[in-house]
């Protein structure tokens, strides 16, 4: 099977990280020990009591080798851009081929399976391991359970394995990625006809927490610490969101919810931020919630890895991106990379859709990729 044939299978699994993704699970693991892999499983339940699966593989004897990492779960697709098909309904039209996961990033799996069947098992002299995680569209949670528990991937590691994370960079070699911090807070009142005093609204006491975070945004954007040239934004993005919960003028607001998420970059210590904006939420009697936290993923491009990856990928440089991926959680894997086909612009959207050439092209890099690092 070629590339666009994997991913019409994978795109029919509505995995939506909302939802299971155990079904889907169990089609990569199918497919994998198909093509000879031995395969770990890791399974967990998510904070709703969702169950949720990953699995590692790995193909050929011995150590080293390529490290493969991509994520079977999706955002939700609603809405979607036409009634003619639904966005768990591969189409293709016009060289693209459109589908909630096309590109964010099913069609990387896709070609990193259709290029381990371009290989013949015997020609190995080190291994090839394709992992599949849940949940990184919403914390990394597969990745963590990974990088926790999986004896596959402390395998990896003891072997240097050169890793690449699949996200979709139109196939640029990106050697560094933003972290991702979030965090809520929470002023609780009383509910009420605002024509009277029985009510409390917690707005009130929001209000100069919300001056702090203003604040806070203010001084990323000037302040150096929080600023790196080689990144577009060079900034941290503080991005600022309030709700009141209220759905009439008239109404004093029973709770007032401030959620800021930030991307802190390489050399930076995120946490400085976190403490000053919990103790900004105490000053105020807010609660405060810090929900997730991801490291930026950092490897010296000028490192003897990333430069023979340029040059197999056939690039003048390599690059940076402003989004997060799994690579946050498996930093234990010194040689790593995110590299894969499809553009980041086209990740979910309501129409979302990855180029057929870029399949392609795919493919072949990752098949190239295994000829050099575990063929030889």
């Amino acid at each position: 099977m070629n590339a666009i044939q994997h991913l019409n299978e994978l795109i029919r699994f509505d995995s939506v990280s909302s939802k299971s993704n155990v079904p889907i699970t169990d089609h990569v693991e199918r497919t994998l020990k198909q093509l000879g892999f031995e395969t770990e499983r890791l399974e967990y339940d998510d904070k709703n009591g969702v169950r949720k699966a990953s699995v590692v593989g790995k193909l050929g004897p011995g150590k080293g080798g390529l490290a493969y990492f991509g994520h079977t779960d999706v955002v939700p697709a609603s809405p979607w851009f036409t009634d003619k098909h639904g966005p768990f309904e591969p189409t293709i039209k016009e060289g693209k081929l459109y589908g909630r996961g096309s590109c964010d990033m099913k069609g990387s799996v896709a070609c990193a399976i259709a290029a381990v069947e371009r290989i013949r098992v015997a020609d190995l002299k080190q291994p090839i391991y394709i992992t599949c995680t849940a949940d990184e569209e919403i914390g990394y949670g597969g990745a963590q359970s990974v990088a926790k528990s999986s004896t596959l991937f402390r395998e990896m590691i003891a072997g240097d394995a050169k890793g690449i994370i699949g996200e979709p960079t139109h196939l640029e070699v990106v050697y560094a990625h933003k972290g991702t911090f979030g965090f809520l807070a929470t002023s609780i009142g009383k509910a009420s006809h605002s024509s009277t005093r029985e009510g409390l609204n917690a707005n009130l006491a929001m209000i100069p927490f919300l001056v702090e975070m203003k604040a806070i945004h203010d001084e990323t954007l000037v302040d150096p610490a929080w600023q790196h040239p080689d990144f577009d934004p060079p900034i941290i993005s503080w991005n600022i969101g309030i709700n009141d919960h209220t759905h009439a003028f008239n109404i004093t607001a029973p709770q007032s919810v401030c959620s800021v998420y930030y991307r802190p970059m390489p050399g930076q210590n995120p946490q400085l931020l976190l403490d000053r904006a919990r103790q900004a939420a105490e000053r105020c009697g807010l609660q405060f919630e810090f929900r997730s936290g991801a490291m930026p993923l950092y490897v010296d491009p000028k490192s003897a890895f990333i430069q023979e990856l340029v040059q197999l990928a056939g690039r003048p440089c390599p690059k940076t991106v402003a989004y997060g991926t799994d690579g946050a959680m498996l930093t234990e894997l010194k040689q790593m990379a995110v590299l894969g086909p499809g553009d980041i612009a086209q990740a979910h959207t309501w129409d979302e859709w990855i180029e057929l050439d870029q399949l392609e092209r795919g493919t072949a890099l990752y098949e190239k990729l295994i000829r050099r690092w575990c063929v030889g």
